[in-house]
Order: structure tokens, then sequence, then C-alpha cells
């Protein structure tokens, strides 16, 4: 499992700067992608682009700068 894999590699520890919080309930991690994969199955499948995210950090955030990603984007315009 592609999830448990990301977690197991970031030691269940949040990567998100400033945060390092260590959680072993997997219920409260995330498995992110760094870059928005958008629909792109290169992105959404590659390792790489995974990162361990505590949930805290994922919906508070993590969807703040997607949210104002959108005006640059032009999705809002």
């Amino acid at each position: 499992m592609l999830r448990l894999r990301i977690f197991v590699r970031d030691l269940y520890t949040c990567q998100r700067k400033g945060c390092g919080r260590a959680e072993p309930n997997t219920s409260l991690l995330v498995c992110d992608h760094v870059i928005p994969h958008r629909g792109d199955e290169r992105l959404f499948w590659d390792e790489t682009n995974l990162q361990t995210l505590c949930k805290a950090c994922h919906d508070r955030d993590k969807q703040r700068e997607e949210q104002a990603s959108l005006h640059s984007r032009g999705v809002w315009d």
C-alpha cells in the first residue's frame, strides 16, 4: 500500500516545515502530494512527490495554500 509506504519512509512524522509531529495513529496522517497532480497519473503515483503531513497541517495550511493558488491558476477569475 503506497500510503503506508510513505508513512514508513517518513517515520510517521509530519514533513511540514516547523511541525515535525510524530504520529503513530495513521488516521491522523495524510499522504499529501507536494506538487498537486491535477489528474496527472505520473505525479499521482510518484513517491518522490508524496509526503506525510499530520491532518492538522494538511487541513489548515496546505488547503489554504491550494485555495490561494486558484486565483493564480485562473480558476476563480
